[in-house]
């Protein structure tokens, strides 16, 4: 069920910023939080997010992970610098606990991987940052894929997004990693 709020005046709405590169993703997403009150400005690249946002820090921002140059990690930490009360949710099609943690520790106030909706949106940028003890424990361990998946992710963060130093560190040929990257993560 969706939570629709009255239309207000732009100037009353709490800002948005939308920051993702797929443009039908962008366009959807954007018109469904408009729905639900935001003042919602978007961009499709880290570059273009700083230009908006230095001319109007956003109160909520809903921001990628991977897209073309710049990761929304290096976003997070450049609008908890521009205004540390920015409300930061990551999206990501590719979740990793590698990224997770750092996007929490950068100042993002919730992880969600795609796909999700408006409604998952809102509830993420409104929840408390102070954590939630009652957060059910998965049943089974991980999968293998999802093993191998989240070490490569740990290790790729450790090199600073370096493919050919993450692939000697795994002793793993270049090419054969950047195929595995290019993988959307398995589901667990």
């Amino acid at each position: 069920m969706s939570e629709r709020m009255p239309k207000l005046p732009d100037d009353e709405r709490s800002t948005l910023l939308l920051v993702d590169d797929d443009d039908v993703f962008r366009r959807v997403l954007a018109r469904a939080l408009e729905r639900r009150g935001y003042a919602v400005s978007v961009a499709a690249s880290v570059d273009a997010a700083l230009v908006s946002a230095l001319e109007q820090p956003p109160e909520y921002a809903v921001v990628d992970l991977k897209m073309p140059g710049s990761s929304g990690l290096v976003l997070i930490e450049k609008l908890i610098e521009l205004d540390p009360n920015t409300r930061v949710v990551m999206l990501t099609g590719y979740a990793s606990i590698a990224t997770a943690i750092e996007a929490i520790k950068l100042g993002a106030l919730h992880y969600l991987a795609k796909p999700c909706d408006a409604d998952q949106v809102v509830a993420a940028l409104n929840k408390s940052s102070a954590g939630d003890a009652a957060t059910p424990v998965a049943g089974s361990p991980l999968s293998v894929d999802r093993l191998e998946w989240e070490h490569i992710q740990r290790v790729l963060a450790e090199q600073q997004g370096n493919i050919s130093a993450t692939a000697r560190a795994l002793k793993m040929h270049r090419r054969t990693l950047q195929r595995k990257l290019g993988k959307r993560p398995t589901r667990e």
